[in-house]
């Protein structure tokens, strides 16, 4: 049975910083594409950053520089390192391991950017 359980949101004053977690089971973890996507209130789904299995990473313009994405294929975790909080990068962030045609999905963890 395959899990993605991330973990590591809450509630961060703007300019804070959160790192988020996302721990993977029942797949060849190394294989994986890891993306991390978020959903804000009332918004799409939207892609934030993205790891491949060789460590090439990407990343949406508007987390550019402040979001760091990264793996530990020995722990099957993908990190996702976000820095210079704003009040729009509230949302809900999943984490999302794709390889050809399979593609898995965690629940999902609330990030939330308020003073």
């Amino acid at each position: 049975q395959v899990q993605l359980v991330e973990s590591g949101g809450g509630l961060v004053q703007p300019g804070g910083s959160l790192r988020l977690s996302c721990v993977a089971s029942g797949i060849s973890f190394s294989l994986y594409r890891m993306d991390w996507y978020r959903q804000p209130p009332g918004k799409q789904r939207e892609l934030v950053a993205g790891i491949t299995g060789g460590r090439s990473t990407n990343y949406a313009d508007s987390v550019k520089g402040r979001f760091t994405v990264s793996r530990d294929n020995a722990k099957k975790t993908v990190y996702l390192q976000m820095n210079s909080l704003k009040p729009e990068d509230t949302a809900v962030y999943y984490c999302n391991a794709v390889l050809s045609s399979d593609a898995y999905w965690g629940q999902g963890t609330q990030v939330t950017v308020s003073s």
